[in-house]
């Protein structure tokens, strides 16, 4: 790869820390995708040590969680209450696009980790996309509840729960996640304290 390539890429990607999701951090401002993508492949290197992943790649899962949403560089973060699969369709095609311009070795390692990812049926896919569900649902319990549209009462308590059911672990986790989302929109205070 050469430097061009190398900084072009780079450039790509730094957009993501400037696309804003959906959701407000703790603090009140938006949050940036590059931030969701960023907790996701932490969720997975803090999951390495668990005794049910221990079959798992998780530095592929990592990989899969920091390039997962590089698409939303192209056409912006669309809540996924909102995203139609033609948003999905040409969001998908830009990033390929893009991904297609890479040097060959790059372009090989990402294409066979986004056909993974498509594919769903190894535990590093399965992994990457329930964590990424997950990490959804946190970002959003951690957000202030005025900020919250009326359906998200519902989806909270539903959101990625498909995603978790592959996982003894992961179904815990949601289970926490959901008591902690219960005390929050009946006034509880927040996990943080």
């Amino acid at each position: 790869m050469t430097a061009d390539d190398f900084l072009r890429i780079l450039t790509k990607a730094a957009v993501l820390k400037t696309t804003f999701r959906h959701c407000d951090t703790e603090r009140g401002r938006r949050e940036s995708v590059a931030e969701h993508s960023w907790r996701t492949a932490l969720m997975a290197m803090l999951l390495s040590g668990e005794e049910e992943f221990q079959g798992a790649d998780m530095d592929r899962v990592i990989r899969m969680c920091l390039i997962h949403d590089l698409g939303e560089a192209f056409t912006g973060d669309i809540p996924t209450f909102e995203k139609t699969d033609a948003d999905a369709q040409k969001e998908d095609a830009m990033f390929l696009k893009w991904v297609d311009s890479f040097p060959k070795g790059q372009r090989r390692e990402w294409m066979d980790l986004l056909n993974e990812m498509d594919g769903q049926e190894t535990t590093e896919a399965r992994l990457y996309k329930a964590l990424d569900k997950l990490e959804a649902v946190i970002s959003h319990n951690e957000s202030d509840l005025a900020s919250w549209l009326p359906l998200e009462y519902e989806l909270q308590l539903t959101y990625g729960k498909e995603n978790i059911r592959f996982s003894e672990y992961l179904t815990e986790f949601g289970r926490r996640i959901d008591e902690w989302t219960r005390e929050k929109i009946a006034g509880g205070q927040d996990l943080h304290g």
